[in-house]
């Protein structure tokens, strides 16, 4: 024990050392600007010759995530178990399909119109609803938010509230047995609703029908807005919000 600490000890205190982590963030900023100040008069005359203004930032803790990317992680690494031949897509992220890209050939169905960005992805611009592929055609089948949108006329589609079911049933038919079918969607534990024009908010039991006959692998609950998975009990019960379901399906 530190020697001042043994003397106080006497009385019931101790001198404790303040780390960094127990200062709160806002004062742990305060003390990060005020040496960006000092800091920035100090580089104005670098050896380098660069030109320097200010552009404060302060991003100090944990990384931060999106939805987004906790979507991405939870299909990427199905498909890295899985290890794929080849992928069908609908109407993903495309930044999602952009890393699909680095290894997989990658068959992509998007109602709008666009070109295919490296020789090993094939585009297919049509209606998912009505897919122009064989049964049993691919290893897996991914589907990141694209399913609550489905026929609801938001990109351009047609207007058909059972379209969702149609697509969802296409998906399953071009699967391969033993593929697996990797999608997420809105989900609620309020009432099922449509976010007119936006989006379908699924119950959990309606999710179940859409995969009726299929094999679940696994399943999480993604609060949309601390992003954060949660139990199937934390669901939202609030009529306007809605969080994630994302899911893995093997088909027999």
């Amino acid at each position: 024990m530190h020697p001042v600490n043994k003397t106080l000890a006497l009385i019931g205190l101790q001198l404790s050392k303040v780390t960094k982590a127990n200062v709160p963030r806002d004062k742990q900023e305060e003390e990060f600007r005020k040496k960006y100040d000092l800091d920035f008069e100090q580089i104005k005359n670098n050896q380098r010759g660069f030109a320097v203004h200010k552009a404060y930032r302060y991003q100090v803790g944990e990384h931060p995530k999106t939805v987004s990317e906790v979507e991405f992680e939870f299909v990427a690494s199905h498909l890295y178990k899985e290890k794929p031949f080849n992928i069908l897509d609908i109407g993903s992220y495309r930044d999602f399909i952009l890393g699909l890209l680095a290894h997989y050939d990658v068959t992509t169905v998007d109602i709008r119109n666009r070109k295919p960005i490296l020789d090993n992805e094939t585009v297919v611009n049509c209606d998912a609803k009505v897919l122009n592929f064989p049964d049993n055609a691919f290893d897996a089948v991914t589907t990141i938010e694209a399913l609550p949108h489905i026929g609801l006329g938001r990109y351009g589609d047609e207007l058909d509230l059972d379209a969702d079911i149609k697509a969802f049933r296409e998906m399953v038919r071009v699967l391969k047995h033993g593929g697996v079918l990797l999608f997420t969607t809105a989900i609620t534990g309020a009432k099922k609703s449509i976010a007119w024009n936006a989006r379908r908010n699924y119950s959990y039991d309606m999710i179940k029908e859409f995969c009726n006959g299929l094999d679940l692998v696994e399943e999480k609950f993604l609060d949309r807005e601390s992003i954060r998975l949660i139990a199937r009990e934390e669901l939202t019960t609030d009529p306007i919000r809605f969080n994630y379901y994302l899911g893995c399906w093997r088909k027999p």
